[in-house]
């Protein structure tokens, strides 16, 4: 199971930096939510993928009595998604106000900052 995970993992890494690297602004932004399931993903599967039961202690023992769950992957997790869904929201309102204001979605005719009538930079080195 860890082999899968850890290709599922590499597809999502692979699949978010060929999205991030696309001139298109929407692109970008499901570029960014697919490389952010890849690292969520990761950490899960560095967490170790067990079967076990919860991680409760019963009050008259120390420690649990056999195999438990690592809660502290599930937690990290849950914080990230969070934390993901309201940067992917806050991102997705301001790339629409972008495209209302230049009416432009890709990168390279969003460019208001350069002067009208000057040389373009180079777009490469």
């Amino acid at each position: 199971m860890d082999y899968v995970s850890a290709a599922l993992v590499g597809c999502f890494f692979a699949a978010g930096v060929y999205l991030l690297l696309s001139r298109s602004v929407i692109r970008m932004l499901l570029g960014l939510v697919v490389f952010g399931n890849g690292v969520n993903l990761l950490i899960f599967t560095a967490g170790r993928l067990t079967e076990g039961a919860a991680p409760i202690v019963p009050p008259d023992l120390e420690q649990p009595a056999g195999v438990i769950a690592n809660p502290l992957p599930q937690a990290l997790i849950l914080t990230a998604i969070v934390i993901g869904f309201a940067m992917f929201s806050f991102l997705l309102v301001l790339a629409f106000r972008a495209y209302q204001s230049l009416d432009a979605d890709n990168t390279d005719t969003m460019r208001v900052a350069e002067p009208v009538g000057e040389p373009t930079p180079p777009l490469s080195y």
